[in-house]
């Protein structure tokens, strides 16, 4: 019968309990700035501009510095497998007048989500690599590379983070976790408007634990609102630039433009680039000119979705000297031609 009126005493009793609106009064304003700021990036739809690696990237497809090659060299591909991607290669080279004979045997396993490649030559050097997709945002990526050579072996571990509108690197080449030795990279690019992008990159170097230098790089991406034309720019320390210019002239011809110039106190240096490349049917045509008097082209010509015919050439005016190379790529596969023709590799 007591137990009413001490229910009725105790509801009487003030709360000790702060309300609630005191007990988030310190975080408000800073989630509520974030909340602002947020809704604000969102409103400006800035694209993402894509990774400081790939910042030149259409640029060096157009240029003939991946493709050109000299001598006699000779590609086997074997796909055993397109989903999963599972494919062998078989390369040959020799002749080449920069380069000795050598054999690569590679093999290539490839998923939504993992890409896996590895390669090992005629002296037993081994290099893989091996990127892991955690989302559509987040790819870590390992390279390493093995060798009997001193000073040629290495690991490099990297994670990319892309973000609405920006993109994110960290790189670690050849890190100790005893002594911190190591090189560490990590560059930063942002969209400022719809066409324009800045970025820095930061190299940390630390060879030794008792030597350390850090450099800084700025960079640059303007993409046509079409995206029928890119320019970049990279400017290093001491006076280091380097700028590309991209454009797509129709479905089937494009062409680049590469400035590179030192203008460091004991050196000075320019050298200027032109390259154009044609998709025709069939084939692909590239040729560039530099301003070191250095003309080169290099055709691939597909005769089936099996077989191609590659033939590449330079001339160097101010040496007096020239370059041939001629190549065979031949796909052995137990999928049809329509199947071949529709595969791709991961984009990772």
């Amino acid at each position: 019968m007591a137990s009413a009126p001490v229910l009725a005493e105790a509801a009487d009793l003030p709360s000790t309990s702060p309300p609630p609106s005191q007990s988030g009064h310190l975080t408000s304003p800073w989630t509520s700035w974030y909340h602002r700021f947020a809704s604000w990036r969102r409103a400006l739809d800035l694209p993402n501009p894509g990774t400081v690696e790939n910042l030149q990237k259409e640029a060096k497809l157009t240029s003939l510095n991946n493709y050109f090659f000299d001598g006699a060299r000779a590609d086997i591909n074997k796909t055993l497998s397109a989903n999963p991607l599972f494919q062998v290669t078989h390369s040959f080279a020799l002749g080449s007048q920069s380069a000795p004979p050598s054999y690569n045997f590679g093999a290539v396993f490839g998923s939504n989500n993992v890409f896996l490649q590895g390669g090992i030559d005629h002296e037993g050097n081994v290099n893989g690599r091996f990127n892991q997709g955690w989302s559509a945002n987040n790819v870590s990526k390992v390279q390493a590379q093995l060798s009997e050579q001193k000073g040629h072996s290495m690991i490099q571990l990297e994670h990319d983070y892309m973000g609405q509108d920006y993109s994110f690197n960290v790189k670690a080449m050849n890190p100790s976790p005893l002594d911190l030795t190591g090189i560490y990279i990590g560059s930063y690019l942002q969209s400022v408007t719809k066409n324009l992008a800045l970025g820095v990159e930061t190299v940390f170097q630390r060879p030794t634990p008792d030597v350390m230098e850090s450099t800084t790089s700025y960079l640059a991406k303007y993409t046509d609102s079409d995206k029928n034309w890119i320019a970049t720019a990279h400017v290093q320390p001491g006076g280091i630039l380097q700028t590309t210019y991209w454009q797509k002239l129709s479905e089937k011809v494009e062409v680049a433009a590469d400035l590179q110039m030192v203008t460091l106190p004991q050196r000075r240096d320019a050298i200027a680039t032109l390259s154009a490349k044609w998709d025709l049917r069939m084939s692909t045509f590239r040729a560039q000119l530099d301003s070191k008097g250095k003309i080169a082209a290099v055709l691939e010509s597909r005769f089936a979705p099996t077989f191609a015919f590659l033939v590449s050439g330079e001339i160097d005016h101010f040496q007096n000297a020239a370059k041939v190379g001629v190549g065979v790529m031949v796909e052995s596969s137990p999928l049809t031609p329509e199947e071949m023709g529709l595969q791709a590799p991961p984009q990772l």
